[in-house]
């Protein structure tokens, strides 16, 4: 791809769109990843979206790329959803260049050159994520070597290299975070096909199995003490592109399916009233309902990004990301809910448009932090307990 500036308008065109949303069942029906939607977004340069200009990149801030991520999501959630993952990785990198780090600007040399970035960080029984590990990082000459086991790693059919975080417990009165990137030619990395889920079906989201990998030091950008006390600006960014983006996706999807439930309800039928449901007081209420809930979330949504983005140096800024996240998430979910209400006997049948938006905005409840984790950081951070405090319940 040519490094010229890219034009935003041109990297989600309506007719990409319309292609997208006509594919959407059919990688759903069949639980296949995205593959020719993958290659009109890479094609168009949207995985470019947070690269730099001067990089061949369209140099989108947070805020912009949420907006494009939600428009997305409104066709194909699942295809928003994965492309995330990359997504993420070069706004932190951009980010964090922008701020004066280089650490990771070849991250966003990487991406130019059509590199495909992933995250790896999902773990069985880790439920405090990037912070903690149970995959293990043993010192080696020049690097690290690897051994755990990853789940929910989207991307997993194209990825070229995979964000990872692991635990180096050479010192146990002080163990260490090792956050850094495998190549998937790595000898050790292997990725077993475990996607078979409820929704989000195209995202592909297979485990990944790390057996001895070395990584070297060159692809490890960070080594800092576990849990909140090594916490900077770069789990912080992974935080903010991560759960907003998380949050961008199922924004789009709950507009999609308040949409939808407002243009079917004039044509539902009741016998008792002898005109539409509509006019049902019930009906009016409920989608009242929806319209607060989807205007809470966009407004919410849109002043934490904005935020983000201009740099707004907020004391708070974990409680602000993990509660947005978890606001917009379950708001989108309740909007989702009503919509099925609304539409009828009909949203309970696969070639119901609302039947895939309820299953994918239903995975987002599983994205960290989740309902126990959320609540435990905020209520947590607000009242100034430690985050690290191993009596957790105490």
């Amino acid at each position: 791809m040519s490094r010229t500036q890219l034009d935003p308008r041109q990297m989600l065109s309506d007719d990409m769109l319309a292609r997208f949303d006509e594919r959407a069942t059919g990688y759903d029906r069949d639980n296949s990843f995205f593959h020719e939607d993958w290659e009109e977004l890479r094609e168009s340069g949207y995985l470019l979206a947070a690269v730099p200009v001067d990089m061949g990149g369209a140099g989108l801030a947070l805020d912009d790329v949420v907006r494009l991520q939600s428009r997305l999501a409104y066709y194909a959630a699942p295809t928003a959803l994965a492309v995330n993952m990359h997504i993420y990785w070069t706004g932190l990198a951009a980010d964090l260049l922008r701020a004066g780090d280089d650490s990771c600007r070849w991250i966003l040399e990487k991406a130019a050159d059509g590199e495909i970035f992933a995250a790896i960080h999902g773990e069985p029984g880790n439920d405090i994520p990037l912070l903690l590990s149970t995959t293990t990082a043993d010192r080696v000459e020049g690097g690290w070597k690897l051994n755990g086991h990853k789940i929910f790693g989207s991307l997993s059919p194209v990825w070229t290299y995979a964000g990872f975080h692991a635990m180096d417990t050479s010192d146990p009165d002080a163990p260490r975070i090792v956050h850094g990137f495998v190549p998937r030619d790595t000898p050790g990395v292997e990725i077993i096909e475990t996607w078979d889920t409820l929704g989000m079906r195209a995202t592909q989201s297979h485990d990944t199995v790390l057996h001895d990998v070395v990584v070297p030091d060159r692809l490890c950008p960070l080594v800092c003490a576990a849990g909140f006390a090594g916490a900077g600006p770069f789990q912080l960014g992974i935080f903010a592109w991560g759960l907003l983006g998380f949050a961008a996706v199922y924004r789009g999807a709950a507009r999609r399916a308040f949409d939808i439930a407002l243009a079917q309800v004039p044509d539902r039928t009741s016998i008792a009233m002898k005109r539409s449901m509509a006019h049902h007081p019930e009906i009016q209420h409920n989608v009242a309902e929806m319209r607060f809930a989807l205007d809470d979330v966009e407004a919410l949504l849109d002043r934490t990004c904005a935020d983000w983005a201009q740099g707004v140096a907020h004391a708070d800024w974990p409680v602000r990301l993990v509660g947005t996240r978890y606001s917009v998430l379950t708001k989108a979910y309740q909007i989702v809910d009503l919509a099925m209400d609304l539409s009828g006997g009909s949203a309970a049948f696969k070639r119901s448009r609302l039947e895939q938006l309820f299953r994918d905005v239903r995975m987002g409840r599983f994205h960290p932090g989740n309902t126990l984790l959320a609540h435990e950081l905020v209520g947590k951070l607000c009242l100034g307990i430690d985050p690290d405090d191993p009596q957790r319940w105490g």
